[in-house]
């Protein structure tokens, strides 16, 4: 289903043409709203109660659940996806002269963390160069049949960052388990606007900053572990995660047992009274819109303006290779260098990233945008 423009749920300026979600998205009126009366609530912390540590964080791992058809013991809160690569780093074994497989031009966050273990470990990195027709599927599972069982594991995107290509997840995993190899997955660039099949690609382990496509606040994010992974070893060790630890009478109590679940991944101070309810919304409102209605209106939005840009004689990234939800436009570098402070000075914002415009639309995005952003490209191409 293509939903409507939900611009009115927004403080969208008429003027300004926001087709940067991969950026960050922009908070709803109503998340502003409640992160007003998150600051209230500290105004008055005896009138918070031990179960206010609790409550949000548990009904919100219960949404993100249902969300994402996943069990919610499974889920963790991580401040960013560079934490849950760190906790994935010391949970998953990887020998010495063992390959760690990357992607070209990955984001750094989902790279320093591999690049230590592989010192540490003895381990090297395996780049899968980018393929000149953009089949990004098809160069990892080329990589992973030619090293084998000498590839420990595979640490990749759902969608590369920078130019919207789309990985078949469920294909690479089939040839990583082939070998033995474990998955993780940085789906901050996809999670809320690509539908995924989690128990079909069956991860090690899965996270993403929240900032993005779950319309949640900076600083926040959550994290996939697969049952087996459970009983692994938590990055810190914070109070809240021990068993017991809502009676506050008997912290002292130490223990060596740890909450249920994936509950012991959780980052410290996870009850974050302001932070955590706008998580919450964030997951509600991607719910309520629906993932597949998302990715459809998305979807319908990148097939435009690829159009737009076609016509204007620019080459877009296939269909057949690009995230439903992410346009990248083949511009060039010097090109797109001249073209961006034009559109930025008439309101419209998007990212260059290498000699390439990775647009991102989503739902605030309507009918007027459209046709004045098509009226802007012809004057500043």
């Amino acid at each position: 289903m293509i939903l409507k423009s939900q611009r009115h749920l927004f403080d969208m300026p008429r003027e300004t043409i926001y087709l940067n979600a991969a950026y960050m998205t922009p908070s709803t009126r109503r998340m502003h709203e409640i992160a007003i009366e998150g600051s209230a609530n500290m105004m008055h912390p005896w009138e918070m109660s031990a179960a206010s540590f609790y409550d949000e964080a548990e009904a919100t791992r219960t949404e993100i659940g249902s969300l994402l058809n996943i069990d919610p013991e499974c889920v963790a809160f991580i401040p960013a996806a560079s934490y849950g690569a760190a906790v994935a780093a010391k949970n998953l074994p990887v020998g010495a002269g063992q390959y760690i497989l990357l992607l070209e031009g990955q984001f750094p966050s989902n790279v320093y963390p591999w690049m230590t273990l592989a010192k540490e470990k003895g381990a090297k990195l395996l780049f899968v160069k980018a393929p000149a027709d953009d089949d990004w599927t098809a160069e990892i599972i080329s990589e992973i049949e030619a090293h084998g069982d000498q590839i420990a594991m595979a640490a990749l995107p759902n969608v590369h960052w920078a130019n919207g290509c789309l990985i078949d997840l469920e294909q690479v995993s089939a040839a990583l388990k082939k070998n033995g190899s474990t998955l993780v997955l940085d789906v901050t660039q996809s999670l809320g606007a690509v539908p995924l099949d989690v128990a079909a690609v069956d991860p090690d382990f899965m996270f993403l900053a929240g900032y993005k496509w779950m319309f949640g606040p900076y600083s926040t994010g959550f994290m996939y572990v697969a049952p087996r992974h459970l009983g692994g070893r938590p990055l810190e060790q914070n109070w809240i995660s021990r068993r017991g630890s809502e009676d506050f009478a008997r912290l002292v109590d130490y223990t060596d047992e740890y909450q249920a679940g994936a509950r012991r991944f959780d980052v410290g101070e996870r009850s974050n009274f302001i932070l955590m309810p706008l998580v919450r919304e964030g997951i509600r409102q991607v719910s309520n819109w629906g993932i597949n209605n998302i990715r459809d209106s998305c979807e319908a939005m990148t097939d435009q303006l690829a159009d737009i840009f076609v016509e204007q004689g620019f080459t877009c990234i296939d269909k057949d290779k690009r995230s439903p939800h992410i346009l990248a436009v083949k511009v060039g570098l010097e090109a797109g260098e001249r073209m961006m402070p034009g559109l930025k000075d008439a309101g419209v914002v998007l990212s260059l990233r290498g000699d390439m415009l990775r647009i991102s639309p989503h739902l605030w995005v309507d009918s007027d945008d459209m046709e004045r952003f098509e009226t802007l490209l012809k004057s500043t191409k």
